[in-house]
């Protein structure tokens, strides 16, 4: 399940949004001010963002350029009104993807939401080599472990993302809370516990590795 970051002070914009990418799927972090959505951006494993430009605290163009600067690279989108070409072209420079110019219509957004990933993710082949005998087939949610394939549930499918994502970093129990559950859902710790015990099953137990009162490194 990719992760994605929204921007958008309009709540009731940010609503539309927020429920159509749901219903697509993916996991959605909204925020209503720039300062939110670094908090966000910090603090949560994001695949893309959606970024407002004309929003409090800070506008959208200095923020991405400023996650650039910092070495962020996570792909971006602008969805703004502000639809001049030297707009456009400070939303380049500053560092996005894409750019939509509002209004829009949802099925446009969906088009260059699934554009974007595909161009950042799929372009690796939709492989992650983890070592010599073992694959992760980020598209069809396998592993592949001596040229054998394995299933892997949903939940496992996000902690292994977050996992590769974030290699010989601590990965905390916030963060992996916050990516496996839903808003909705109550966190399980015993759950958890089971997905990290099929992991280390199919990977190896010595690849994550347990930080006590933490979370989790892999290695």
């Amino acid at each position: 399940m990719f992760s994605i970051l929204l921007l958008e002070d309009d709540k009731e914009l940010n609503s539309t949004i927020k429920q159509f990418l749901e219903y697509l799927g993916y996991k959605v972090f909204v925020a209503f001010d720039a300062w939110e959505a670094k908090d966000i951006v910090y603090e949560t494993s994001i695949d893309l963002m959606l970024l407002d430009v004309k929003v409090p605290k800070q506008n959208g163009f200095n923020l991405l350029k400023e996650l650039r600067d910092s070495g962020n690279t996570t792909p971006a989108i602008f969805i703004t009104s502000l639809n001049t070409i030297d707009d456009l072209s400070r939303g380049f420079d500053a560092g996005c993807d894409d750019y939509i110019k509002k209004p829009f219509e949802l099925k446009e957004l969906e088009l260059r939401v699934k554009a974007t990933i595909n161009k950042n993710f799929k372009s690796q082949k939709n492989i992650v080599k983890i070592d010599e005998s073992i694959e992760f087939d980020i598209e069809n949610f396998k592993l592949i472990v001596d040229n054998k394939e394995i299933s892997l549930k949903q939940k496992e499918v996000n902690l292994l993302s977050l996992f590769l994502k974030n290699r010989d970093k601590i990965v905390s129990y916030d963060l992996i809370n916050t990516t496996l559950w839903n808003y909705d859902e109550e966190p399980n710790s015993k759950s958890l516990r089971t997905y990290i015990y099929n992991l280390r099953r199919y990977l190896g137990k010595d690849r994550i590795k347990t930080v006590k009162n933490r979370g989790y490194t892999f290695e």
